[in-house]
């Protein structure tokens, strides 16, 4: 139910009457500054503040003779007042109104999508809490590399995601700016103070200059920041993709009762949500292309930023939103195989200790050369036999790598047996989980 009552709210900042509302809020705005600055009467203001209102579909009518929204939108208004409507939209242009409006569904927006982010984290952070301690193996190009902790890997998730809340929150500051400079941002009609004003009674900060539009690099900069942010979302889930496969099966989605997962297997349980967060990652992604081209606009401007504006805010912001809840509830339902994980770190016969080794290895004297000679010659055997298919621990539970290690002479000439051993201690990996957290979390680590 929260995922679903979140996705409307959202949805709900975007439509006509959401739309139109947001321009009626600005325009009242204007009435009751022109009113504190002395030229529209009190009676007239009151009237045109309790009184005016509109309906979408006289606009959409007026609008098809008219071939101008804003003007259709003033005249349906205007059919809601008397003679006080000679005061409405008075000395402002349409962008006063329009990128006014945009702003406060932007901002109203973009705090969800805040809230989202502070959800999400608050997910990661406690599966992190969960598995702080919980072995895997750590893989570089896909490889297996050495032991770390699935605890490690939502830590890092949960620190980009932070880094992306600090730069949408600094992005809200950017995009919440109106104007009411008038037809060239010249302020010919109107004086400063009625925009300082107006921007006042919304909640808004006043644009410094502004040239009959608010400038579109705001708009791109909240683009890049929704796409970045998707961007991060996409590799987790692209994380939890490779996890789920068959091969890994370290996790996976949650599988609830009576779902499918295939029309042919009825054994399949897919990745379904991941994949689906992949694939509007793409498109969230997509939006910041005409965002940053709208940036440059004829002169003091054209209209060729209004076309994709319509388009891509409104489905910016809610894929955004959908996203982030769809990514929530698989961080919060993931099932977790610590067994798998070990079995996988120990897939490989011990060699995920063999930079223990190496190191080891100058402390004794031997050059870095040397020990890397040593330890990869006995690491390439563990290899030639794991294709051979030879098992990767004895009947002593030892592995192949500690074998092929110990019976190492010029290893054995440097290093003594219990030295070796004690390379093949895990704890030595997670003895800085601990600190790495509190760097994290803070106290709550």
């Amino acid at each position: 139910m929260v995922e679903r009552y979140a996705r409307e709210e959202m949805k709900n900042k975007w439509t006509m009457q959401a739309k139109y509302q947001a321009w009626l809020d600005v325009e009242k705005a204007v009435v009751k500054a022109w009113n504190k600055l002395g030229l529209i009467p009190d009676e007239d203001a009151k009237k045109i503040v309790e009184n005016a209102t509109f309906s979408v579909e006289r606009i959409d009518e007026i609008e098809a003779v008219t071939r101008h929204d804003l003007i259709a939108f003033t005249t349906s208004v205007a059919e809601s007042l008397g003679d006080e409507s000679r005061w409405f939209h008075y000395g402002m242009t349409s962008s006063d109104t329009i990128d006014t409006a945009v702003a406060l569904q932007m901002r109203d927006s973009l705090q969800l999508i805040i809230e989202d982010v502070k959800m999400l984290m608050e997910s990661v952070k406690k599966r992190a809490q969960e598995h702080k301690m919980t072995l895997m193996v750590g893989r570089s190009h896909g490889i297996h590399g050495e032991p770390i902790t699935f605890g490690l890997v939502l830590a890092v998730w949960y620190d980009e995601l932070r880094r992306h809340l600090e730069n949408l929150e600094q992005t809200l500051e950017v995009i919440s700016v109106g104007q009411v400079s008038g037809a060239m941002g010249n302020f010919a009609h109107a004086p400063l103070e009625l925009e300082e004003l107006t921007c006042e009674y919304l909640g808004l900060k006043p644009a410094p200059v502004s040239n009959q539009v608010i400038q579109r690099d705001r708009y791109a900069r909240l683009a890049t920041a929704l796409a970045l942010l998707a961007s991060s979302v996409e590799k987790f889930a692209v994380n939890i993709r490779h996890f789920q496969r068959t091969e890994v099966y370290e996790a996976e989605e949650f599988f609830a009762k009576g779902q499918k997962g295939s029309s042919a297997m009825p054994h399949k349980r897919n990745p379904i949500l991941t994949e689906n967060i992949t694939g509007l990652a793409r498109i969230i992604r997509a939006y910041a292309t005409p965002a940053m081209e709208n940036v440059a606009l004829w002169h003091e401007r054209d209209i060729s930023h209004s076309s994709t504006e319509r388009f891509w805010l409104p489905d910016a912001f809610i894929t955004t939103d959908f996203m982030l809840h769809r990514m929530n509830g698989v961080i919060s339902k993931l099932v977790v195989y610590p067994e798998n994980m070990m079995k996988n770190l120990n897939l490989t016969g011990g060699l995920v200790f063999s930079q223990r080794v190496l190191l080891e290895l100058p402390k004794q004297g031997v050059s870095r050369e040397d020990a890397y000679r040593i330890v990869q010659r006995n690491a390439m055997k563990v290899w030639e036999e794991i294709q051979q298919g030879k098992p990767t621990v004895n009947e002593k539970g030892e592995s192949l790598y500690l074998n092929h290690l110990l019976a190492d002479e010029e290893l054995r000439s440097k290093l003594s047996e219990e030295q070796i051993r004690e390379c093949f201690n895990y704890d030595y990996y997670t003895k800085n989980v601990d600190a790495i957290f509190k760097r994290v979390f803070g106290d709550e680590a």
